[in-house]
């Protein structure tokens, strides 16, 4: 049954009013796509997308919940077949019994298969995005109805929906590449570094040893310890090097919710001060050598996840994601951004450094060869100058925000960071004509085009 509900990103920010449709079935899916609202349509997962890329003002939201089965597993191949709704800690639950895992994993197991899809989303490292490994997925277009999308049949349209935030078409179904793993757990090194120099040296010089690489990095510090991070570097643990004790639960899954947020916590807990101490005993408790332990999948993927509804600690205002890409040989531009939220005392206390190793070839996605550095700061308007001045620094070294996280980008910037953006809308064009599939986003940023057609 369709009803209003107010729907915001997971920052929390700018939240509007749409109908809600929970359809079961495809027939329900393609019924909406094809004759949506006059305010259009867009589909939502576990509304993990921070900020309003799954929300549609006024008009329809096809939430994909309900679409939550595993259809097939190849054991032999690698593969499983799955609905867009089964979330990514559903398909863990259920693979690493089997010895399977996933090929890219983001921070949060909190995703949909779909909104994975949608997003591009990317991991720690290594491995490309997540569309690298979809050898199919079926989605619902308003020009084509239901069908079939690979890779080599139809390119432009599989790497236009691969990436293109639920603006082409409604993923329903995809079948996933999988690694194989001999145990649910993770060989992890971790190390404290002194600046965020010190940081990428490391990393480069080390990273080639892992499959993940990610550092925490103290956006507070300044000076000689500016960036200052705790550097953590793992790879799938074999049977044999798991302890003894753990060897009769090798594969096992069963992460448990430790904590739950307060329903209501107010603007302001998280602070300059409160950030500062939060910062220091974070970095003092980090090994100051690399040291080496095993621990689960949970723990070293999706830390936050043992806290349910932990975006609630940013107080009713919310907060924003910031996260930019620029290529190697850009380093300066990370150092720059740094210095700049040192120098304004904004408190935020999950800042995380990453290299990509590969361009996304999403026509629109967001990964390429470089550093990606992503900080989660809370809602305020003064953080406007200072976000807008850090991305006219990241045109000019030819990087660019993420889509998914984004809730604020200038839509004048958006050529110049997507360079295959015209592309992308040509494909787009023809399986949505009309501009059915809309989105906050697309309004906000006019992804589409569409507001330049008068639609």
């Amino acid at each position: 049954m369709a009803a209003p509900e107010l729907l915001s990103g997971w920052g929390r920010t700018s939240p509007t009013l749409a109908t809600v449709h929970r359809p079961d079935d495809l027939e329900q899916i393609v019924s909406q796509v094809t004759a949506p609202s006059p305010r259009g349509v867009i589909a939502r997962g576990l509304g993990r997308s921070y900020g309003d890329a799954a929300q549609n003002a006024g008009g329809d939201v096809l939430s994909c919940s309900k679409l939550d089965r595993v259809l097939a597993i190849d054991v032999e191949k690698g593969t499983v077949t799955v609905e867009s709704g089964v979330s990514l800690d559903t398909l863990l639950r259920v693979l690493l019994p089997l010895g399977w895992f996933p090929m890219v994993i983001p921070g949060t197991s909190y995703v949909t298969v779909g909104g994975a899809i949608a997003s591009d989303i990317h991991g720690k490292f290594r491995h490309g995005s997540f569309a690298d490994y979809v050898d199919r997925m079926r989605i619902v277009t308003p020009a084509r109805g239901a069908y079939m999308l690979e890779p080599e049949a139809d390119a432009n349209g599989f790497w236009a929906t691969s990436g293109g935030m639920g603006l082409t078409g409604v993923v329903t179904e995809a079948t996933l590449k999988l690694q194989s793993v001999e145990t649910s757990r993770i060989v992890c090194d971790t190390e404290r570094t002194n600046d965020v120099d010190d940081c990428m040296e490391r990393m480069l010089e080390r990273d080639h040893e892992y499959r993940y690489s990610v550092a925490w990095i103290d956006c507070l510090a300044s000076g000689g310890h500016l960036g200052r991070a705790v550097l953590t570097r793992g790879n799938h643990a074999t049977f044999d090097e798991l302890p003894v004790s753990d060897r009769s639960t090798a594969r096992e899954y069963v992460p448990r919710t430790l904590l739950a947020a307060p329903p209501w916590i107010p603007n302001g807990l998280l602070n300059p001060v409160t950030v500062r101490a939060f910062n220091e005993l974070w970095f003092r408790r980090a090994p100051r050598t690399t040291h080496r332990v095993v621990e689960g999948i949970k723990p070293f993927f999706f830390p936050l996840d043992s806290v349910r509804d932990w975006n609630r600690i940013y107080g009713p205002r919310g907060f924003v994601q910031y996260q930019f890409v620029v290529p190697f040989g850009s380093e300066q531009v990370v150092r720059t951004a740094l210095e700049r939220f040192s120098a304004a005392r904004v408190p935020t206390f999950l800042a995380v450094l990453k290299r990509f190793e590969h361009d996304s070839r999403s026509l629109i996605g967001f990964p390429m060869s470089g550093w990606t550095l992503a900080l989660d700061i809370p809602a305020s308007p003064r953080l406007a100058p200072l976000l807008d001045g850090l991305d006219e620094l990241v045109v000019e070294a030819g990087g660019r925000v993420y889509l998914t996280k984004d809730s604020r980008l200038r839509p004048e910037l958006l050529a110049a960071m997507y360079p295959r953006l015209d592309e992308w809308r040509s494909t787009r064009a023809a399986l949505d004509p009309d501009n059915l599939l809309r989105s906050d986003m697309d309004r906000r940023l006019d992804l589409s085009g569409a507001g330049r057609r008068g639609s």
